[in-house]
């Protein structure tokens, strides 16, 4: 009883040219978050970090720069623009290192502000829908502060912490961030088709945000025990586990589980995770560790990319010089998938953007970040198709790639191939 206070006393710990660490995902503490900023007139250089959040970023507005510099690991949409806005700056980092960002104490962290359930009889609060770093921070910190929420869901796994590790505990009920998916349309439908003969049964999948893996989700409803073992768990999933075709029986590690590091989706998504013994939320270091990945066999990654160029290098952090996300856990499970026996690693995209550009092109834009190399790349699927790279030259890649390109782009992709 005596951690609890209010959001207010809480954040009162604070101090000028401190580093904050914020629960990722849709985990965001919003009552801490919004008291911290509420004290930006206090406050200077104060550094925040964290890797992909939902909601709002109040303290990432520039009108705070003297105040807040958002130190982010991964950029949302709501923190995209602290590079042009001189508030802020991006860290590259594969997810599965981050928490070596923390134990190593190559970054110290004073502060972490999280979401929690309400501890039950034995003092275990669960940190919910994410786990990802955030538990390195907590472990190096000099202050936890949490926001108990009935509505978290609980969570096993890495997920558990104890309430002696807690400084400060906020009350406040409130709904966790919901995410919605639109209907995937008829180019990621495609795309999807073309993945599906690549999954065998007793497949362990991950797969990344968006349209294309929900779709590819979508179409697996006659393959048999598959298993997840993935950095975000969504909504796509819950209609085969009731199908029974996601079983993990042929899983060799967690078997019969459900491993993720961070969750996002609606209330069905958090519902079925809570209390649930077959969904075990974990850090990073695990979810995203290559010798972790690689020992279910027939493991199948699934990814975008912004950009890809005729010799395969992938892009999938930035459009030019401007930071559009971050590395993630890309290469973690590109390499993972690789290295299981019968895995495969998908690069999976439109052929084109929304503005009709080609997506595969002779050169990654000038500044542009390569997050996959051309040594690690595997498969690459547009609606047109897919391009097998491993193993093949420089030649035989672009034939491929210029092959699943769009129809109106290939004469000039093939004229820039010539001319190299």
């Amino acid at each position: 009883m005596a951690k609890i206070t209010t959001a207010q006393e809480a954040l009162k710990v604070v101090k000028s040219g401190d580093f904050v660490y914020i629960h990722g995902g849709a985990a965001v503490p919003e009552i801490l978050v919004d008291a911290l900023v509420e004290r930006a007139s206090e406050l200077r250089n104060v550094s925040i970090g964290h890797i992909h959040i939902e909601g709002d970023a109040p303290y990432a507005d520039p009108k705070y720069k003297d105040s807040f510099y958002v130190n982010s690991f991964f950029l949302s949409r709501n923190v995209r623009d602290i590079m042009k806005n001189g508030n802020g700056s991006y860290t590259p980092i594969f997810l599965s290192d981050m928490p070596l960002l923390f134990d190593r104490k190559h970054v110290k962290v004073d502060v972490v502000l999280i979401q929690v359930s309400p501890p039950d009889k034995f003092g275990f609060c669960s940190m919910g829908v994410s786990v990802e770093a955030c538990k390195s921070a907590i472990r190096n910190a000099k202050y936890v502060i949490a926001k108990v929420n009935k509505q978290m869901p609980r969570t096993y796994g890495d997920a558990l912490l104890h309430i002696d590790e807690i400084d400060f505990l906020v009350e406040h009920d409130a709904p966790i961030f919901s995410l919605h998916l639109t209907e995937p349309d008829t180019i990621e439908k495609q795309i999807a088709r073309h993945i599906i003969p690549l999954i065998e049964d007793g497949s362990t999948l991950q797969l990344g945000i968006g349209n294309i893996p929900n779709a590819t989700l979508g179409e697996m409803g006659h393959l048999k025990n598959l298993g997840i073992h993935t950095e975000l768990l969504t909504e796509g999933v819950l209609d085969l586990v009731k199908k029974g075709v996601i079983n993990g029986y042929e899983k060799k590690i967690d078997k019969g589980k459900i491993i993720a590091s961070f969750v996002m989706g609606t209330q069905e998504l958090y519902d079925f995770i809570d209390k649930n013994p077959s969904v075990e939320i974990a850090e990073a270091s695990y979810t995203n560790e290559v010798s972790v990945i690689r020992q279910n066999p027939k493991m199948i990654s699934i990814n975008s990319a912004i950009e890809v160029d005729l010799t395969g290098q992938v892009c999938a952090d930035s459009i030019g010089t401007a930071i559009y996300s971050g590395f993630g856990g890309q290469i973690d499970f590109v390499r993972g998938a690789m290295l299981s026996e019968g895995g495969k690693s998908i690069i999976a995209f439109p052929s084109t953007t929304n503005k009709g550009e080609s997506k595969i092109v002779p050169f990654l834009k000038q500044g542009a970040g390569v997050v996959t190399t051309r040594a690690h790349v595997q498969y690459i699927v547009t609606e047109y198709g897919v391009a097998e790279l491993f193993g093949k030259n420089l030649c035989e890649r672009a034939k491929a790639l210029i092959a699943i390109a769009h129809p109106n782009h290939r004469e000039n992709l093939e004229r820039s191939f010539m001319m190299k």
